[in-house]
């Protein structure tokens, strides 16, 4: 439900064309909310049906050209009464975690090898916040909708930190093989 949502908030910063929103989806949405190149052109089909978003209209048409879409008031109503919602968190899903459940059964010789790749790349994506932070917000940057955005990039930035404490503790409690219980 939410992908159409975040669509309409792309929209509203910006009216874009499929293209211009498959690659800001890339470039920031994407950290929290990905989604296919696919499903993003599906979901302009659906809102443009819906009433909710409008191609602009060219300058010169031509065949093929690429469409620029923008929210109307409808779609504006929706994603506004969607941020009034109550929502209750979602529970963590996450394979690596019923993987280690798992280990404690059946044991697994290389787990520590897979949680040191884990860390690695909350190591590199937590570097990747941080330069987005410095690049995108400074201090002298404070108005509303950027200290909004700058609470959700610091989310990114929290939970990786949470991650690294974590994988660091699991490589620390865990023996050098990672080979757990033996079957028997």
């Amino acid at each position: 439900m939410s992908l159409p949502h975040a669509i309409l908030t792309a929209l509203l910063e910006k009216p874009s064309s499929g293209l211009e929103l498959t690659r800001r989806f890339d470039r920031s949405i994407g950290y929290f909310w990905s989604s296919t190149h696919q499903q993003i052109y599906r979901e302009l089909g659906k809102l443009e049906q819906a009433g909710q978003i409008r191609a602009l209209p060219s300058a010169q048409p031509a065949r093929g050209q690429k469409k620029e879409y923008e929210v109307l008031p409808a779609g504006r109503a929706a994603l506004s009464a969607w941020v009034a919602l109550q929502e209750d968190p979602k529970q963590i899903r996450d394979p690596l975690l019923l993987r280690m459940r798992a280990a404690a059964v059946v044991g697994a010789p290389g787990l520590d090898a897979e949680l040191r790749r884990h860390l690695e790349l909350h190591r590199k994506k937590l570097a990747e916040y941080l330069a987005i932070e410095e690049r995108d917000f400074p201090p002298e940057r404070n108005a509303e909708e950027d200290r909004l955005r700058h609470l959700v990039l610091r989310g990114g930035i929290d939970l990786e930190n949470f991650w690294i404490g974590w994988l660091t503790r699991a490589l620390d409690g865990i023996p050098a093989t990672g080979s757990g219980p033996s079957a028997g």
